[in-house]
């Protein structure tokens, strides 16, 4: 498996398997008609901007297997004055889950973190109706400090778990001895 930075000429890729996981994942929290018919509009919008115009502390790397896109994580570096940097996105394709392709993803955004913002936190937020996720996180040493809202794209409210690693190095740490 390849770890690399992403290029526009991912945007396509990625785009389609944030909107499928969102489709798969959060149908409770988001309507129909938006799941349908514009979930992925907005995703190609969001990561045309990413790609073309990346803020300075933003690193977006997919996983591939020879040439096949597996998933893509996205950091943003001391995003947050309290939580520190934030892992904004980790989806892997259906077919990939429990390939150890999420946990390459960690490892990779652990390792930029530790090398870019060390004196920061790594953090992520998951929704309260994503339990697989929340299983994964959590399996990989992250801890729920605290409760949010999420303001949905459909104007819903939605309840969400900011989990953390504490620094970089702890998440680096956990994903070694869950290799062992």
């Amino acid at each position: 498996m390849i770890i690399r930075e992403a290029t526009l000429d991912d945007l396509i890729n990625i785009a389609g398997l944030h909107a499928q996981s969102w489709r798969d994942n959060y149908h409770p929290v988001l309507s129909a008609d938006y799941l349908n018919d514009k979930v992925f509009s907005e995703r190609e919008a969001v990561w045309t901007q990413r790609l073309t115009s990346p803020e300075s502390n933003q690193l977006v790397l997919v996983a591939e297997l020879g040439t096949t896109f597996c998933g893509f994580i996205c950091v943003l570096g001391a995003n947050h004055p309290k939580y520190g940097t934030i892992i904004d996105n980790l989806h892997v394709k259906v077919g990939g889950k429990g390939q150890g392709t999420g946990s390459r993803l960690l490892a990779a955004a652990a390792s930029w973190s530790m090398a870019n913002y060390s004196d920061h936190d790594l953090y992520l937020e998951v929704l309260e109706c994503n339990n697989n996720a929340i299983g994964f996180y959590e399996a990989k040493g992250a801890k729920n400090l605290a409760t949010a809202y999420w303001h949905t794209p459909c104007d819903n409210k939605v309840k969400e778990f900011i989990y953390s690693w504490g620094r970089p190095d702890n998440l680096a740490q956990n994903l070694t001895k869950s290799v062992l």
